[in-house]
């Protein structure tokens, strides 16, 4: 491993950028890959805005899943082919399809898009190319696997470049947040099902698009991990308190949140927080430990 700067790390052919606070949202990090016949960039966030002739000459923009900030630096790649999940299409070719994949309240959408355009240079990819599972890039001496890791949207999946052995998790973050499975079309089960799957890939080098950054130490990345997949039922545990208290609508539980602070007031908060509450309220009942009253209300059993 080599630095070229304090904001660039490089693998042989793969060059990571870091973003601001280490890619923390609303930023990332920003992988490129430069093959002997090809250059292929991974998602595009916002310091793709600062990166240069490095990004902007991309031939291929592969997605590992679409969401706003993952979308921020394609609006400089015109010409290049963008590559998403088979799953996360139609997110990636209409802002309709984006829309209906988050899930948020249509009143809120134009404060939404509003705020995608300005902080995000949001524009739909019409052109988008669907990726399946198991889906290969050959870039010329270095190739890219898709390996779909769902839970987090639909599609989601790890990029996986070798004979480098450095695995792209996207949004499995490791981050101090927990996993993020707030979307329309996003899954409790999958999530969970994929963070048993991460120790798994054939990797020295892991790279998190936000938060985390780079892990060259296998033993931090799976401490990590585990933290992380430690906040889902830390997440369960505390609604079962809050059921505690007494019954509860999911109007309730929404606004005392489980996953924002009070004052986080973003247009899509309150969406989020109720499909991430009732995804686990569904875990409790399937367990047990949780029943629905006649009037709707939850309560603990």
């Amino acid at each position: 491993m080599t630095s070229s700067s304090a904001s660039r790390l490089d693998f042989g052919r793969v060059s990571v950028f870091l973003g601001d606070k280490n890619g923390k949202y609303p930023d990332g990090n920003q992988v490129i890959v430069t093959g002997a016949d090809t250059r292929a960039v991974f998602d595009t966030p916002i310091s793709a805005n600062r990166i240069g002739a490095d990004f902007d000459t991309a031939d291929l923009a592969i997605l590992g899943h679409v969401h706003e900030d993952h979308m921020a630096g394609l609006h400089r790649l015109p010409g290049a082919a963008v590559h998403v999940p088979e799953a996360d299409l139609a997110a990636a070719r209409s802002w309709e399809g984006l829309a209906a994949a988050y899930g948020t309240r249509e009143d809120r959408l134009p404060a939404m898009l509003d705020k995608f355009r300005r902080d995000f240079f949001y524009a739909p990819r019409p052109d988008a190319i669907p990726y399946a599972d198991g889906a290969v890039w050959d870039l010329g001496g270095t190739r890219v696997t898709a390996i779909h890791m769902p839970g987090h949207t639909a599609g989601h999946s790890v990029l996986l470049i070798e004979p480098e052995g450095i695995a792209c998790l996207g949004d499995i973050d490791l981050g101090g947040f927990g996993p993020y499975y707030g979307d329309a079309s996003s899954s409790l089960a999958d999530f969970r099902r994929t963070l048993a799957r991460v120790a798994d890939i054939p990797a020295s080098v892991w790279v998190t698009f936000h938060h985390r950054g780079v892990y060259t130490d296998r033993t931090k990345l799976l401490a990590d991990l585990a933290a992380y997949a430690a906040k889902l039922d830390e997440r369960s545990d505390r609604l079962l308190a809050m059921l505690g208290e007494g019954p509860r609508s999911l109007g309730d539980l929404v606004a005392t949140r489980l996953l924002y602070p009070p004052d986080h007031a973003e247009p899509w908060v309150d969406d989020v927080e109720a499909l991430t509450i009732r995804r686990h309220l569904d875990e409790l009942i399937a367990a047990g430990q949780v029943a629905v009253e006649d009037n709707g209300r939850f309560v603990r059993c």
